[in-house]
């Protein structure tokens, strides 16, 4: 597993994708040497199984065109023969800005072409919604801090993606609904490209949060996985043939918005009943209220109402432990149906909340497994990552990346 800094070798999926999706040579080649970090022409001819007349000529054109350069590798034997020559991506060809926006704090992660982290930034925010000016505003903040660590400028950057709870259209760049945003139905990307003059890609934060496992981490060598985050809301990534999912209108895999109770416990959304309901921070501050015996003027963060529940849970009360016993009955239902929908390899477990070990609980787990037809079959393997936000706003840099490598790409004649 990867820290929120930590600098991969290579960046990108490992494995290629099926036939369906096969892209041109070149960007086969481009994406190959980036994922791998460094690599000869030899590796490249092996890995993608092409001619060496036609490797040796599409990597003069991404030479050319000031994308790969050559570099020594290392000698098969030291101190026998030169060494041989390798490509790598130019790192400072294209760069973009990832963010990941929250209800408290917003972060920000400068990458280059070939994913490393130049710089990163914070940013504390007042929680609830607000109007998209005032989001803007805050982004633009952000923006500036970020850039301001690296010593770069607006005119430096390529482009920007930027992840956020709720339902996210990526297609049309459009929010019809976040626990961010004060109104419904906002064009974020028009709004954002004429304040800002940049292009941006917008995606739910838990895809954002997938892409990172996709590049950066445990699932760059997994062609199917899944990720299910738990924080102020529930949501879910999923990979299939190494591409992110998202449904056929772009707001596919709502998990949180799943129905597990028909009128059930009140959903931010508006909706009974949802999974998020039974899980996110609210839904466990609610109970936790009632739990320590808050008096209804009495005013504390749900992040600090949390604390306290765990707290007690650990030191024995008995109320404490049921609320978390009772969530973690409800992840198990969630996850039991991402197994029996989609069947992945893996099942990715993140967000804050999952330094509340009842939701991960051997109890979690076999409840989950007891739930799924595992007849004749090995069990779903499940990991926990605790990630920061700097790794979901990592994970918005690779949105970013593939973006504007297909454009890059595309411009060579």
């Amino acid at each position: 597993m990867l820290d929120d800094l930590a600098q991969p070798s290579g960046c990108g999926p490992l494995l290629p994708p099926d036939s369906a999706h096969v892209k041109s040579m070149r960007q086969q080649i481009f994406e190959h040497v980036r994922a791998a970090g460094r690599a000869t022409r030899t590796d490249v001819i092996r890995a993608l199984g092409i001619s060496a007349g036609s490797a040796t000529a599409l990597t003069a054109d991404l030479i050319a065109a000031g994308l790969l350069r050559e570099v020594d590798s290392i000698p098969r034997e030291t101190g026998r023969g030169r060494p041989a020559v390798a490509i790598e991506v130019v790192p400072q060809t294209h760069l973009v800005i990832g963010i990941k926006l929250s209800d408290a704090v917003h972060s920000a992660v400068l990458t280059d072409f070939a994913g490393n982290t130049l710089a990163t930034a914070s940013l504390r925010t007042p929680a609830g919604p607000k109007p998209l000016d005032v989001i803007l505003t805050e982004v633009a903040t952000l923006v500036h801090d970020v850039l301001d660590v690296a010593g770069k400028s607006t005119g430096d950057i390529a482009a920007v993606g930027i992840g956020m709870s709720g339902i996210v259209d990526h297609q049309a760049g459009t929010v019809p609904w976040s626990p961010l945003l004060a109104q419904r139905n906002c064009d974020f990307s028009t709004a954002f490209q004429t304040r800002f003059g940049l292009p941006l890609y917008l995606d739910n934060d838990a895809n954002m949060l997938t892409l990172a496992e996709l590049w950066f981490g445990a699932g760059r060598a997994k062609s199917d996985f899944a990720v299910v985050t738990i924080e102020h809301g529930v949501g879910m990534g999923l990979v299939i043939d190494n591409r992110l999912y998202r449904g056929a209108r772009g707001m596919g895999l709502e998990l949180g918005h799943t129905k597990v109770q028909l009128d059930g416990a009140l959903c931010r959304c508006g909706q009974r009943g949802c999974l998020e309901a039974y899980l996110a921070d609210y839904a466990l501050a609610r109970e936790a209220a009632t739990a320590l015996h808050h008096q209804p003027h009495e005013r504390q963060s749900a992040h600090a109402l949390l604390d306290a529940l765990f707290t007690q849970a650990k030191s024995g009360n008995e109320a404490a432990q049921t609320i978390f016993r009772r969530a973690g009955r409800y992840l198990a239902v969630g996850l039991a149906n991402v197994v029996q929908l989609f069947d992945p390899a893996l099942i990715i477990i993140s967000g804050e909340r999952m330094q509340y070990d009842y939701l991960y609980a051997d109890e979690v787990l076999s409840e989950m497994h007891r739930l799924t037809l595992n007849d004749g079959r090995a069990p779903c393997a499940v990991e926990t990552h605790a990630w920061g936000d700097l790794v979901w706003a990592r994970g918005a840099t690779a949105l970013a990346l593939s973006a504007v490598t297909d454009q890059a790409i595309a411009a060579i004649s």
